[in-house]
């Protein structure tokens, strides 16, 4: 990877000559770390249930945190990815389909009417509706070694910015979270339903319907695995199709890489990002449409964290002490 330019610079936030410590291992931090994964558990317990992918999560920060100040300081950063999971798990609590109507019939006939495709029979098609009549195993096979990246992909990236430059990497990870907040905000403002569902439903609501794999279960039995299967089954909400996150996930890396300078491996990136894009409609888990609304929160997100980080002050500040509690 190419790491002239930006990504070798410290950062200003950091400032020169400036004492970095890190986060010291002390009674006050200890409380906090055991206070807060305390309540956690408590409030998950509460309202959906315990789960043993809490006791993980909780141990993983917990050893990492006690364990060196080395690790203490790579869990303190990626703390944002673990606020981030925790608020997606809890929506579970909280199904947007109670707060507004969700869309299931309009959502398909504008997705036909926008981006339909006529068949040899002269029927007019959905893209998924397409795909899922001219699938194919390649195409099965690329699709889901695409989406596969969805998360690795961001993990990935934050990971070496977090070793080679600590503004940098906060700044992504931040946008992350913040590009999140902005889809979660839209999933309750526009419940909808994804192309499976019509497919498997047709435009009734059932707000008991299962997660499903989709065209993604063609990956699983082709490897004869279970790793779509096995997310799936744990979905927070079916009706939360639009926009689609997997679509922005790759754009916020793309945008940074490219900020950053990273070089040829934005190629790499670049091609990621439209091949989930691809793999989103292709098996069936999202209209075009949500892509293009994922497409609009990632832009949205990265914008909003970014206005913020440099024009409000106390943004800035917390950031700087961020950066240097984990340097």
């Amino acid at each position: 990877m190419d790491t002239t330019g930006e990504i070798d610079m410290a950062g200003p936030l950091v400032g020169e000559g400036a004492a970095i410590t890190g986060t010291p291992l002390n009674r006050k931090n200890a409380l906090i770390a055991s206070g807060v994964s305390a309540l956690y558990l408590i409030i998950s317990a509460i309202l959906i249930g315990f789960k043993t992918e809490q006791l993980f999560l909780v141990g993983l920060f917990n050893g990492l945190f006690y364990l060196s100040g080395r690790t203490r300081r790579f869990i303190l950063g990626f703390s944002v990815f673990i606020v981030f999971w925790i608020i997606f798990d809890l929506m579970k609590a909280f199904p947007n389909y109670r707060y507004n109507t969700v869309h299931i019939e309009s959502i398909y006939n504008l997705e036909k009417r926008l981006f339909g495709i006529r068949d040899a029979m002269g029927v007019v098609l959905t893209p998924n509706e397409y795909w899922l009549a001219h699938r194919q195993t390649f195409l099965d096979i690329l699709a889901g070694c695409f989406y596969l990246c969805w998360m690795p992909l961001p993990l990935g990236f934050a990971g070496y910015l977090f070793y080679k430059n600590k503004e940098a990497f906060f700044r992504f990870v931040l946008s992350f979270l913040v590009v999140n907040l902005v889809g979660f905000v839209v999933y309750y403002a526009c419940p909808a339903a994804p192309p499976w569902y019509v497919e498997l439903h047709g435009f009734g609501f059932d707000p008991h319907t299962p997660g499903n794999v989709a065209g993604l279960g063609r990956w699983d039995a082709y490897f004869h695995v279970s790793v779509f299967s096995g997310l799936y089954a744990k979905s927070s909400n079916v009706f939360a199709a639009m926009p689609s996150l997997h679509a922005a996930y790759p754009l916020t890396v793309l945008f940074y890489g490219i900020k950053y300078k990273c070089g040829w491996v934005n190629l790499l990136f670049g091609t990621i990002m439209v091949g989930i894009w691809f793999a989103a409609v292709y098996s069936s888990h999202h209209y075009v449409l949500d892509v293009l609304a994922g497409i609009g929160c990632g832009l949205t997100g990265i914008y909003l964290f970014n206005y913020l980080f440099e024009r409000v002050g106390v943004v800035s500040r917390v950031v700087g002490k961020w950066i240097k509690g984990v340097s």
